[in-house]
């Protein structure tokens, strides 16, 4: 395994360095998915927090790492571009609005002047309201205690959802893999049945999203802009058309209220979307929508289903991984 990320980092540095990698990606935006920004490293590593949280350290090094290979700029530089730039632009994009993006994030994004844009599942912010993933899942870690996490379990039992003996192996890390596929499967769970689990786990003394005031801070550095990512972070190709609607004119009216200068770009919770959403999204005026597909933007393709590389703990600590990936979406 060592060997081959080896030989992956070593592709993807020789790739950007190359007269064919400046070549491909001249004029061309990488876009690049976030969630989350922890206070610590070692809390990043594990399995079922590596995919959406990165660490400060690790998170200084992506950025660190970005300005020396790319121009960083505004999301809309690469969706609305100006002038040509003789190298390829990156845009950072934060998905769902945590707390941790203005506490974590932002001061690094400060040092180094980089751009972001962060897109807020608008009920949540400035509320208690939570994240599923997060309370579940961190319920189920035993950050809460022991009897929360034996409550929990018995409501998941009830529901069909028994915990698998594997999340409790003595090992650390095979402990948290098998929670990730656990929480994974919940995803087909009705949004009524996890808000109910949600509201089984014990409350935080800290909301985990941004709240207003915390945005408009945000936006007068002039170094983030905000969108919509859903009111309720409901799937969207699973609404039916009324609630479709009422989901996407909610998101749109927080934003328009909240912020000086919403972006006109939608992003799909899960990044699931499908003809109809599409349509409906750009109904609601927002000309641009990000999926979670991966890919180089080049002006081209359908602007409603925008491409982007995630990046978790594990890529932001290993760079070379996404140069990988950059050179394996940018192939013609």
């Amino acid at each position: 395994m060592a060997i081959k990320q080896l030989l992956k980092r070593t592709s993807g540095w020789l790739y950007l360095n190359s007269p064919v990698g400046r070549n491909q990606l001249h004029g061309a935006g990488v876009i690049l998915m976030l969630h989350r920004v922890l206070a610590s490293d070692q809390a990043a590593e594990l399995p079922h927090r590596n995919e959406l949280c990165v660490g400060p350290k690790a998170f200084e090094h992506l950025l660190v790492w970005l300005k020396k290979h790319f121009d960083c700029v505004p999301l809309m530089d690469i969706l609305q571009p100006g002038a040509r730039s003789e190298r390829p632009k990156v845009a950072l994009t934060f998905d769902d609005g945590w707390r941790d993006n203005a506490v974590n994030a932002f001061p690094l994004l400060q040092k180094y002047q980089v751009p972001a844009s962060i897109f807020l599942s608008t009920d949540f912010i400035g509320s208690h309201q939570r994240f599923w993933w997060e309370s579940i899942g961190e319920t189920l870690w035993n950050s809460h205690g022991e009897q929360a996490r034996l409550h929990l379990i018995e409501r998941l039992q009830y529901l069909g959802r028994p915990l698998p003996t594997q999340c409790d192996d003595p090992d650390q890390q095979r402990r948290s893999l098998a929670l990730l596929n656990f929480l994974q499967g919940l995803k087909t769970l009705s949004p009524l049945d996890l808000n109910r689990l949600t509201d089984d786990c014990p409350q935080e003394s800290l909301p985990q999203a941004l709240d207003w005031q915390q945005v408009h801070n945000l936006e007068a550095s002039g170094l983030v802009r905000f969108g919509p990512h859903g009111a309720s972070h409901a799937i969207l190709t699973g609404l039916d058309d009324q609630r479709l609607d009422e989901e996407l004119s909610r998101s749109r009216d927080a934003l328009l209220h909240g912020c000086n200068q919403p972006l006109p770009v939608y992003c799909y919770p899960n990044g699931d979307n499908d003809a109809r959403v599409r349509q409906q999204v750009a109904r609601h005026d927002f000309p641009f929508a990000l999926g979670t597909g991966t890919g180089i933007y080049r002006g081209a393709g359908d602007p409603l289903a925008l491409p982007r590389f995630g990046v978790s703990q594990r890529t932001a600590r290993n760079p070379g991984l996404l140069s990988w990936r950059i050179y394996r979406g940018a192939r013609p």
